[in-house]
C-alpha cells in the first residue's frame, strides 16, 4: 500500500484540521503528515468548548479556538508544537491500537537521545511529564490517528489558555485530563531547532513505509480543503455550537450584593436563564428575556443586552457585571 507523506507548510489550524478530514474521506491511500499551527486551542469533538478554555485569556491574546474530528481532550498548538497524523485503511478496526502509531515516534525520539515512553493511555511522556496527547477517529474502514509533540512550545501560554473553572459547568461532555507537561527540546543532548526536528522526524518515520511517496497538494486539493475549512472548521456552529448540552452557574459580586446567574445552553444557544439575588425582579426578567436564544459568547450577549430598556440606572453596573459573569 502506498503511503503519501506530507510535511505541511500551512500554519492555519482550521486548514490543517480540514486537511485531515479531506484525506481521510477522499483517498484510498494511507497518509503520514507533519504539521504545525499558529497559537490556537483545539478541543476534542465531544467536548464543551467553553468549559475547556480560559475564555478571558484566549480572548485577550486573540488565540483561535478550533474543534477537531477526533475525541479526547483539549490541546494547545503553537509553532513549537509538532503535530503528526497517520491515516490508514484496515480490514478490521480492532487491528489498530495507539501503539501502532506511537512506537515509530518513540523510536525516532530515541535516535535523538530522548527516552520517551507511553503509560498505556493516549499520551507520551519523558521523565513522568507529558510531551504528547493522541486521539483517533474512525471513518468506515479508515483510521485517523493524530498527536501532538511539545518540542519547544510556549508552556506558560498553554497553561494560561487551558486554565478553567470547571465548577461553573454541569454537563456530560468529555473532560480533559490535566497533566504536567514539558518540552522535548529540554532533553536533547544536542540542541536542534524545531524546523530541524520536523525535518528529522519526517525523514525517519517515512522510512517505515517501503512504498512512501512525498505528496504535494494539488490545486484541487487546496480548493477542497479551503472549502471544508470555511464551511465547517471555522464556523461558530462547529466550534461552539457542537458542544453538548450544559448548564452554566456563576455568582457575581456587586456593590449591592451577590447576583446568581444560571444558564441552560443547547447547541451553543441559551435556552433557559435565571437571574436572582441583588437585582430587581423586573430587571432580572428583562435580562433573561434578552438573553434567551442568544449564543453563549461575549459578543452576542453584549449585543443582546445593549440598550436594555431600564430606568433603573442604579442597576446599570449590575447588568455589566452579569455580562462578565456569564462566561
Amino acid at each position: 500500500m502506498i503511503t503519501l507523506c506530507i510535511n505541511q507548510t500551512s500554519t492555519d489550524p482550521y486548514f490543517n484540521l480540514a486537511a485531515e478530514e479531506y484525506f481521510l474521506k477522499n483517498f484510498q491511500e494511507d497518509f503520514f503528515m507533519l504539521w504545525r499551527s499558529q497559537p490556537s486551542v483545539v478541543v476534542g469533538k465531544h467536548q464543551n468548548a467553553l468549559a475547556e478554555i480560559n475564555h478571558e485569556f484566549v480572548r485577550k491574546n486573540q488565540i483561535p479556538v478550533a474543534r477537531r474530528l477526533s475525541g479526547g481532550g483539549t490541546v494547545f498548538h503553537d509553532p513549537g508544537n509538532v503535530n503528526f497524523t497517520f491515516i490508514r485503511s484496515v480490514e478490521k478496526i480492532s487491528e489498530v491500537n495507539f501503539k501502532v502509531f506511537t512506537v515509530p515516534v518513540v523510536n525516532a525520539l530515541k535516535k535523538l537521545g530522548v527516552e520517551a515512553y507511553t503509560t498505556g493511555r493516549n499520551d507520551l511522556l519523558i521523565d513522568g511529564k507529558k510531551i504528547s496527547g493522541n486521539a483517533e477517529h474512525v471513518h468506515k474502514n479508515r483510521v485517523l490517528h493524530h498527536g501532538t509533540l511539545l518540542f519547544d512550545s510556549h508552556l506558560e501560554a498553554l497553561k494560561g489558555a487551558l486554565k478553567v473553572d470547571l465548577s461553573r459547568f454541569e454537563d456530560k461532555a468529555v473532560q480533559s485530563n490535566r497533566s504536567e507537561v514539558t518540552n522535548i527540546s529540554d532533553y536533547l543532548p544536542d540542541p536542534v531547532s524545531v524546523g530541524e526536528f520536523t525535518e528529522f522526524l519526517f525523514g525517519e518515520i517515512r522510512q517505515n513505509y517501503p512504498e512512501f511517496q512525498v505528496y504535494e497538494l494539488s490545486a484541487d486539493d487546496l480548493e477542497a480543503i479551503n472549502g471544508l475549512r470555511d464551511q465547517k472548521y471555522r464556523t461558530w456552529n462547529w466550534i461552539f455550537g457542537y458542544s453538548p448540552r450544559y448548564r452554566f452557574n456563576n455568582k457575581v459580586d456587586t456593590a449591592n450584593g451577590e447576583i446568581l446567574v444560571s444558564l441552560l445552553v443547547e447547541k451553543g444557544l441559551i435556552s433557559e436563564v435565571s437571574v436572582s439575588g441583588a437585582i430587581s425582579a423586573e430587571t432580572g426578567k428583562e435580562i433573561s428575556e434578552a438573553l434567551l436564544g442568544c449564543r453563549h459568547d461575549p459578543e452576542a450577549a453584549e449585543a443582546a443586552l445593549f440598550g436594555l430598556n431600564t430606568a433603573r440606572t442604579s442597576e446599570a453596573d449590575a447588568i455589566q457585571n452579569i455580562l462578565a459573569g456569564i462566561f
